[in-house]
């Protein structure tokens, strides 16, 4: 093997071309690396047995953990039907089809209740969606910075709040409100629609969507602010040098980029509205009725489960609660599947944009 230097080069890099046959010449083919054997330190970490046991150990423990949650479902889903078996039988799929709720007659339907938590937790969306993503942005890139810090710090303590404390502020404040002021002036003015009108008590579907949107508010806009700061800031400076307005700079840098998380944000919000309780239960109304009017009492999954369970006389009253409960579980993983399959949309978009 010739040398370069002190370097050893192998013959086949060093070599004249060869000529073939017919005369035309081709350089001289090198052949491919060989991999370095492994080093001392390398072959006495591979004697080790302890430090085999320990990597075993750890991947079995992660795998244990992995299928635990799996595990939580199925133990969930299992418990609920067996517990509710008795109802399944006696009314099959048209428990979620029907709107009759008469325990002393022992006729059971979940419709009114499923209406009742649809209806308030998109409602609260609508609601707290548009005001968390503006407050979002105010603090990210219009707020001064003594500001930032305490906004901020507000916004997350009001995530702390417990439920109950929603609720009684709810029944002293927003009660009143919606009875005295809110709702007159909503029948008044949109009356027409059908979906605002008398009697209006102050409590039903858009008093529960109203404290829906102020306990999951503080959630999507946390989680919103931290997707929008983790956009890079060339992309802001960017927009800017091109000419943009503040508006535009936000719509097409920040809002465009942050999207996605934003759609998490709003799925992690929805699934909080989907199951609040004590809140909704004590400014809701507690009638099980599908209505069209947003003033009229009105109840969700949850809440009748908080009001009947204790007071459920019979296998069958029981088991239908237990029922109920199955059903917030299944529209739970509806609502949570629909939402994947946009984010799946949203992200499959924006990879063939930027293809």
């Amino acid at each position: 093997m010739p040398e370069f230097g002190s370097i050893p080069v192998p013959a086949t890099q060093t070599g004249t071309p060869q000529p073939k046959t017919g005369g035309t010449l081709e350089p001289a083919t090198v052949p491919a690396a060989v991999a370095a054997p492994p080093s001392e330190v390398r072959k006495y970490l591979r004697e080790q047995s302890s430090g085999a046991a320990i990597d075993s150990t750890f991947a079995g423990l992660m795998v244990v953990c992995a299928l635990s949650v799996i595990f939580i479902v199925l133990l969930i889903v299992f418990v609920l039907v067996a517990n509710s078996k008795l109802s399944i039988h006696a009314f099959g799929w048209k428990f979620f089809g029907s709107s009759n709720w008469d325990p002393v007659n022992g006729s059971f339907g979940a419709l009114p209740f499923i209406y009742g938590t649809v209806v308030s937790s998109m409602l609260a969306l609508v609601i707290a969606v548009p005001l968390s993503i503006a407050v979002a942005i105010f603090v990210l890139d219009i707020c001064p910075l003594p500001l930032r810090g305490p906004i901020a710090f507000l916004t997350e303590l009001l995530a702390a709040i417990p439920s109950v404390v929603y609720g009684l502020w709810a029944v002293f404040v927003l009660v009143p409100i919606v009875r005295d002021q809110l709702g007159p002036w909503l029948v008044k003015t949109l009356g027409w629609t059908g979906f605002f009108a008398e009697p209006n008590f102050g409590v039903g579907i858009l008093t529960a969507s109203l404290i829906l949107a102020v306990m999951i508010f503080p959630v999507i806009c946390s989680i919103s602010r931290d997707v929008m700061r983790a956009v890079p800031s060339s992309q802001r400076e960017a927009a800017l040098a091109l000419g943009a307005t503040r508006w535009e700079m936000i719509r097409m840098s920040v809002l465009r980029n942050a999207r996605i998380g934003i759609v998490g944000a709003v799925i992690l919000g929805l699934g909080r509205a989907l199951g609040e309780t004590m809140a909704v239960t004590m400014v809701i109304g507690n009638h099980p009725d599908i209505t069209k009017n947003l003033l009229n009492p009105a109840h969700t999954l949850a809440s009748v489960i908080a009001n009947e369970f204790s007071e459920a006389t019979g296998d069958l009253y029981l088991s239908a609660l237990i029922e109920i409960g199955l059903a917030l579980f299944l529209v739970t993983i509806v609502v949570n599947a629909i939402a994947r399959l946009l984010v799946w949309a949203v992200t499959r978009n924006s990879a063939r944009a930027t293809a």
